[in-house]
């Protein structure tokens, strides 16, 4: 499905609402392309994929760089050769848009830096928390900005993995706590990727977190390890960012008494235990709609939460069918969530949910009953003056195979 939506053509799709680039570009950006996948479009027998693997140029090998370049296909090696110019300081220079655009923000964290473009950053005081992020920095420059009045472009400076030891003592003895406690959390050596997964979770909640995915570049899973046995809960609440974290790592992060590490592991690991699972959703409102697809989320034993605060709560216990007893006063709960919630369950008699059909506010739920029986579940489809399906193979309308 991947090869076959990656490698359509406008021309394909002229009828459809959305033009086969535009799906492209919403497939990139939505998280649903498994790094796997990525990295098989390098060696793809499809050209298609195989130019927009050049798109990942800042993370791959020089060898895996020039067997793009050498493409046999014209339009994978030009497409390479585009893309080569990231790592070119010149062209990067010719590139760079004026301030305040968008795009300059992002060629000065990633791409190649010139010593001219470097210096007029440093003279304008300018675009200086971008230069202490980028890997191509110059190591000069990299030591003046450690000195800068601002702690967030110290802090940058702190974080990247190319720091000699001496640097990384001074950093380790900034004004600034932030400064400081990123300087000290990772000694040397380090790698690029170890910085990247840090930066996911340095500084944030579970609720700005929430599930990273994978990395194309990840450190480890030794490295993740180490983590979670670390006494910094910094630490801790990246090693429960690894989802291939082993189990005795999982156990011990799902007893962490830093709630931050239990949600994280909640938001991203397959192992969590569903006790953390239901924390997480009681305790991260803005992750409820992932954890509500995730099948370690308990859906039973839920009485307890039936009187909860948060009507999202409520809805996910009013829908508990093992309950002791019906979910009848949520019928009339003020929210409609919960009340929909309720109407569904099928612990409710017979009688009512068919009740319930004829009150508005209710109908849907009761109409998702699983109660119901199908004489009945027929009825509503015809109330709702649905067109008949033909049976298989013919063109003459019936209800046989609704």
């Amino acid at each position: 499905m991947l090869e076959t939506l990656l490698t359509a053509h406008n021309d394909d799709w002229s009828e459809q609402r959305l033009t086969a680039d535009e799906i492209k570009e919403e497939l990139a950006s939505s998280g649903q392309i498994p790094q796997s996948f990525r990295r098989g479009m390098l060696q793809h027998p499809n050209p298609d994929l195989r130019a927009q693997a050049t798109s990942l140029w800042l993370w791959l090998t020089p060898e895996q760089r020039e067997t793009l370049l050498a493409d046999p296909d014209p339009a994978v090696s030009e497409t390479a050769r585009e893309q080569s110019r990231i790592l070119d300081p010149a062209a990067m220079e010719a590139d760079l848009p004026e301030p305040d655009c968008h795009h300059r923000a992002l060629l000065l964290v990633n791409y190649a830096v010139s010593r001219a473009v470097a210096e007029r950053c440093l003279m304008q005081g300018r675009d200086l928390w971008a230069l202490a992020s980028n890997h191509h920095t110059p190591a000069d420059v990299v030591a003046r900005l450690a000195h800068d009045p601002d702690p967030e472009v110290r802090e940058r400076v702190a974080a990247r993995a190319d720091l000699d030891s001496a640097l990384l003592a001074v950093l380790s003895e900034d004004p600034d706590e932030t400064v400081r406690t990123r300087a000290r959390l990772q000694p040397l050596p380090r790698t690029w990727p170890q910085r990247a997964a840090l930066d996911r979770a340095f500084g944030h909640t579970a609720e700005c977190v929430g599930p990273v995915g994978e990395m194309f570049l990840a450190p480890g899973t030794s490295w993740y390890e180490a983590c979670a046995a670390s006494q910094e809960p910094r630490l801790r609440r990246v090693a429960a960012t690894c989802a291939w974290l082993p189990g005795e790592s999982v156990r011990r992060l799902a007893a962490d008494p830093d709630p931050d590490v239990r949600h994280l592991l909640a938001l991203n690991h397959p192992l969590a235990p569903p006790a953390i699972v239901l924390d997480a959703f009681t305790a991260v409102p803005r992750h409820r709609p992932y954890l509500l697809t995730l099948p370690r989320l308990p859906r039973t034993g839920l009485g307890h939460l039936l009187d909860h605060a948060d009507a999202e709560v409520r809805a996910l216990a009013a829908a508990d069918r093992t309950l002791a007893e019906p979910p009848l006063r949520l019928l009339s709960d003020p929210d409609p969530g919960v009340r929909r919630a309720a109407a569904a369950n099928p612990l409710l008699p017979l009688g009512l949910i068919s009740s319930l059909l004829d009150r508005p506010e209710l109908a849907e739920g009761a109409a998702a009953n699983p109660s119901l029986p199908v004489a009945r579940l027929h009825e509503l489809l015809d109330r709702g003056g649905l067109p008949a399906a033909a049976p298989h193979g013919k063109a003459a309308p019936g209800r046989a195979r609704r």
